[in-house]
């Protein structure tokens, strides 16, 4: 399941046609040898009804689901599932022993509650953000933020979800700021930065725990899944080129980003999220739930913004010297 494929919360109108003729492979009563076999037992005698909400394993993993069809092959019922969030091409035919009863008692068991994942959260923390290739010597065109703005809008495609996010005005300012310490004046962040990528959003969590008395699964998802874009967009979307030379020095082996950079690379990948994000077409209630924790992470960088980024750039050469 670890695809962009777009989400699509409408399992009514999945393909009639198509479903049909998985049906009719499964519920055949003939033999190949043409004999007919015995009629199948009456749906009321199946655990599942179509419609219900269930648990699926799908390649080991359990998630929330919903019954489509039943059909009865080779003595037992088979399911044809629905996974909400998820592009209908997910849609399955499952063994019996291959759903549970969508109860607090199975999601509680063995630790399954660890494994259900909201479709919105699972899909950000495992989306590969598109990552063209950046040529070395290219200068950027990044000169202001009003820039890096515009050359995000000019990127995308018509989408009917699509992910706005208006960055407060004081961290406008700092990356307007950001952005003229890099290259115009040639400086540099110093790293390792701290409070790094990770602390900052781990602080963000215990701000929500403090103030609501729990994290919910979707939000610690989309915290992992944030985590994960960073990782991967900041060598190809966040860097400006006279900071590459700093990013191959400083992360190697393994490194992490997150555990090397701070608020100021963060702050870049709002920007760029809208970019990113312009593949996963998402159903308008998840869309909202993304935007809404974003745009509260927006808020804790900017209530927090005096602790969290730094008030002097390192001239390159201090830096590199500081390296050595």
């Amino acid at each position: 399941m670890a695809n962009s494929t777009a989400k699509d919360d409408s399992a009514t109108e999945t393909d009639s046609r198509t479903r049909r003729g998985s049906v009719s492979d499964i519920e055949s009563n003939t033999n190949c040898d043409g004999v007919v076999l015995p009629p199948p037992p009456s749906a009321d005698l199946s655990r599942f009804e179509e419609g219900e909400k269930v648990l699926a394993n799908h390649k080991g993993r359990f998630y929330e689901a919903k019954v489509l069809e039943i059909a009865y092959k080779d003595n037992e019922w088979n399911y044809y599932v629905h996974y909400p969030g998820w592009n209908k091409s997910w849609d399955e035919w499952i063994g019996h022993d291959c759903v549970l009863k969508h109860t607090e008692e199975n999601i509680e068991k063995l630790g399954i509650k660890q494994e259900v994942k909201s479709a919105m959260a699972w899909k950000v923390s495992k989306m590969k953000p598109r990552c063209p290739s950046v040529a070395r010597g290219r200068k950027r065109k990044q000169d202001s933020v009003d820039a890096v703005v515009s050359s995000t809008e000019e990127n995308m495609v018509p989408t009917d979800n699509l992910l706005t996010l208006n960055i407060p005005k004081a961290l406008r300012k700092q990356l307007t700021d950001d952005c003229e310490f890099v290259t115009q004046m040639q400086k540099l962040v110093e790293l390792p930065r701290s409070p790094n990528v990770d602390e900052i959003l781990k602080n963000y969590a215990d701000c929500k725990l403090k103030k609501h008395g729990r994290v919910s699964d979707s939000v610690e998802e989309i915290l992992k899944g944030l985590r994960c874009y960073f990782d991967k967009a900041l060598p190809v979307k966040l860097l400006y080129n006279n900071e590459r030379k700093q990013y191959e020095e400083i992360v190697a082996g393994g490194v992490s980003p997150s555990t090397v950079y701070g608020a100021e690379h963060l702050l870049r990948l709002f920007v760029k999220l809208p970019e990113l994000l312009i593949r996963v077409t998402m159903a308008e209630e998840t869309l909202k739930e993304l935007q809404d924790e974003f745009v509260d992470i927006l808020r804790f960088l900017r209530n927090n913004q005096s602790t969290l980024f730094v008030s002097t750039y390192k001239a390159v050469e201090e830096v590199e010297k500081k390296d050595i």
